[in-house]
């Protein structure tokens, strides 16, 4: 009769001399309980340095004295990373007095990042395999698969590394067999992190990641605030962590909450959202334009243009701002422009046609290109197409000197500190709202909507006021009229 995990862990730590703190009994049972449930999906997130890896080298070795003939596969962000938990599961086979059995005639491979112990199955994939995220595992099979400590900054700081992570973690699906398990452990360390429990929508997500998956939530601390683990971490050591390592660090690595590491400077919950759509009535001789109740008093509309290729190169983008009487701006479009290399228009003409239509539905009257780059010879082909459609709207140029980040800067920083900017919930659902969470000053970045944004903000008018001025206050500075004599004349 094969013992549980639970008490395979405790074997282990008495015969090392060690007892178990009560986070480590509590994860362990956690484990074995969804195990024990026939749970195949597992999403363990603990606070760093709780010795999460070191009870995942543990489960490897209970799975293998479990079944021999088990096969496992441990992934993580490096190579060494994924060593190292394969090692410490080696060193359990081969001192826990519960796998001798695993030691005998008919192991094979035994090496730090693969070992194979005696089993009666005569697979081509060894008990254990230890691999970096990157690394090439076409071919390998598996009955449980490790995800541990996948997602660091190096593949989560960017959204092309975001992307490539979710594409190697999609190779998963076609190692683990059929009734196999997966188990995910680690930290998050970005707003967009495998590990969040809401959908982004902004990239196209409609549903979490690790969607359907048992999570196991271990912040260093309770609801009350009190350490999970006072032993190791009290209350004068968490309080130095936070002080050293900040807010928003801790905050993501130690409290669980996915947020990027680094201070945001421009915050995406700044923004005031809606869903009202255009209205546009004639009153009393007089056309008004209005967005749920508030009337508009004018608009801004700016594109940025580029080739428009999916995935290669700088997004063309257009962004309309309507501004209220009270000064309000409100972002109503942002429009990432699309090419069909297949169609028979080429790319410029295809965005400008589909400026014309975006600019017919915004009921624009004039929309300004920035005709850095490729776009010097747009603003010809953009009123060519304005006039084949029949639509009265002007098009200006503008050439942008200033420095980008200055020019972003400038133009979205008031406004979101002021509260003043709303958006469209269809502009949030783009990536423009990432853009926004992740950009930083002097950073190579994608921007583009972000830069179509700050170019339709700094281009809205300023307009007078229609207001009476108010009356002059009395000069109570001791200020008066002094008359002075003179003796000469003019």
């Amino acid at each position: 009769m094969t013992v549980s995990f639970p008490e395979f862990a405790l074997l282990w730590q008495r015969w090392q001399g060690q007892t178990t703190p009560a986070v480590h009994r509590r994860l362990v049972c956690w484990i074995a309980r969804q195990l024990s449930e026939g749970e195949q999906r597992l999403l363990l997130l603990a606070f760093r340095n709780c010795g999460k890896s070191t009870l995942l080298g543990l489960m490897a070795a209970w799975l293998l004295y479990r079944d021999p003939d088990h096969r496992i596969l441990v992934l993580a962000a490096e190579q060494a990373l994924a060593t190292k938990l394969s090692r410490y599961a080696r060193q359990v086979v081969e001192r826990h007095p519960l796998c001798a059995a695993l030691r005998g005639k008919g192991a094979g491979m035994w090496t730090d990042d693969a070992f194979t112990v005696a089993r009666q199955a005569a697979w081509r994939d060894p008990s254990l395999l230890a691999r970096g995220i990157g690394a090439n595992i076409t071919g390998a099979h598996a009955d449980t698969v490790i995800c541990d400590d996948v997602e660091v900054p190096n593949t989560a700081s960017t959204a092309s590394r975001r992307a490539w992570l979710r594409d190697r973690l999609a190779e998963i699906e076609h190692i683990v067999s059929p009734d196999g398990i997966q188990i995910y452990a680690g930290t998050p360390h970005t707003y967009y992190s495998i590990y969040a429990r809401q959908a982004r929508a902004e990239v196209g997500e409609e549903t979490p990641y690790l969607d359907g998956f048992r999570r196991c939530v271990l912040p260093i601390l309770t609801a009350k605030g009190d350490s999970v683990w006072p032993e190791r971490f009290p209350p004068d050591a968490i309080a130095t962590m936070r002080a050293r390592i900040g807010p928003s660090a801790f905050a993501s690595q130690m409290l669980l909450h996915p947020t990027a590491p680094s201070a945001t400077r421009f915050d995406p919950d700044q923004i005031q959202d809606y869903d009202d759509d255009l209205e546009l009535i004639e009153r009393n001789g007089r056309h008004i334009l209005s967005i749920g109740q508030t009337q508009m008093i004018g608009v801004s509309a700016w594109w940025d243009p580029a080739f428009g290729r999916v995935g290669r190169g700088d997004s063309s983008v257009v962004a309309a701002v309507f501004v209220d009487a009270d000064g309000g701006l409100w972002l109503h479009r942002v429009a990432y422009l699309q090419v069909d290399e297949a169609a028979g228009l080429d790319p410029a003409s295809q965005q400008c046609h589909e400026v014309a239509r975006l600019a017919a539905h915004l009921h624009l009257p004039s929309i300004t290109i920035e005709t850095n780059g490729i776009g010097a010879f747009l603003p010809g082909l953009l009123r060519q197409a304005l006039a084949r459609a029949r639509l009265g709207i002007s098009v200006q140029s503008a050439n942008a000197r200033q420095n980008k980040d200055q020019r972003i800067l400038q133009a979205l920083e008031v406004p979101l500190a002021a509260r003043l900017l709303h958006a469209h919930r269809s502009v949030l659902e783009t990536p423009f709202r990432r853009e926004m969470r992740e950009w930083r000053p002097g950073v190579n970045q994608r921007d583009d909507g972000l830069d179509a944004v700050a170019g339709a903000i700094a281009a809205t008018p300023v307009r007078l006021s229609t207001q009476p001025p108010a009356p002059r206050t009395a000069d109570w500075r001791g200020r008066g009229v002094v008359q002075a004599n003179t003796d000469f004349s003019i």
